[in-house]
């Protein structure tokens, strides 16, 4: 089974507090969560391999560490993974970013792809899948497996809050991806929402509540 990684640092679980809370406005709720997918993204790039070059300092030549290979690459399950996108962002703005767009069919709950693009040179890069919750987790089922098809180097999931419920379900379908999130919450309600949770993170963001 891969790694669950809750992310417990005291800033991030002060800010997913006052995310939580229904009376926080949408602006601080923007706010918030890229400033935690900041912090969550430190934690997920932990592991990034690095090489040795000669540089100068203003004092002296040094032997000094450097990302190796090429950036990563974030992928955003659209919309409101784009929330998480831009704080993670904000730490690696060389990553290169991809997009999949997935809706729920009615009938059917199954995740359903309506737009897919990455970078050509995926196949080159780690991949790490960005969506606020992990509910059910039909959605990161999918984008993950959409992406799989390209031969990422390695992918990584990560969000603001996981289900009980999503992480088995999750793990069940891709036992090799790691789970980087803020919180683990109770559970599931009837309707698929994560309890006690923090509502629905897309309209949240964008105020469409």
């Amino acid at each position: 089974m891969a790694e669950l990684k809750v992310v417990d640092h005291p800033l991030v679980q002060h800010k997913l507090t006052l995310m939580r809370r229904r009376h926080t406005s949408s602006a601080d709720f923007r706010r918030l969560v890229r400033e935690v997918a900041l912090l969550l993204a430190y934690e997920i790039t932990r592991d990034l391999p690095l090489e040795t070059i000669r540089i100068e300092t203003p004092l002296e030549p040094m032997d000094a560490s450097i990302l190796a290979g090429k950036k990563l690459c974030l992928v955003s399950i659209l919309r409101a993974g784009n929330g998480l996108l831009d704080g993670m962002l904000d730490l690696i703005p060389s990553a290169r970013v991809g997009h999949i767009g997935l809706y729920r069919d009615p009938k059917t709950l199954a995740a359903v792809e309506y737009f897919y693009k990455v970078p050509e040179d995926i196949g080159e890069r780690p991949a790490v899948v960005v969506d606020p919750m992990l509910a059910t987790a039909n959605s990161a089922i999918a984008a993950v497996a959409r992406l799989k098809r390209d031969r990422p180097l390695e992918i990584k999931l990560a969000c603001l809050l996981a289900a009980p419920e999503g992480i088995r379900r999750f793990h069940e379908a891709h036992p090799d991806v790691p789970i980087v999130t803020a919180a683990v919450d109770r559970c599931l309600n009837d309707h698929g929402y994560i309890m006690p949770g923090l509502g629905d993170a897309g309209d949240r963001i964008y105020g469409t509540r």
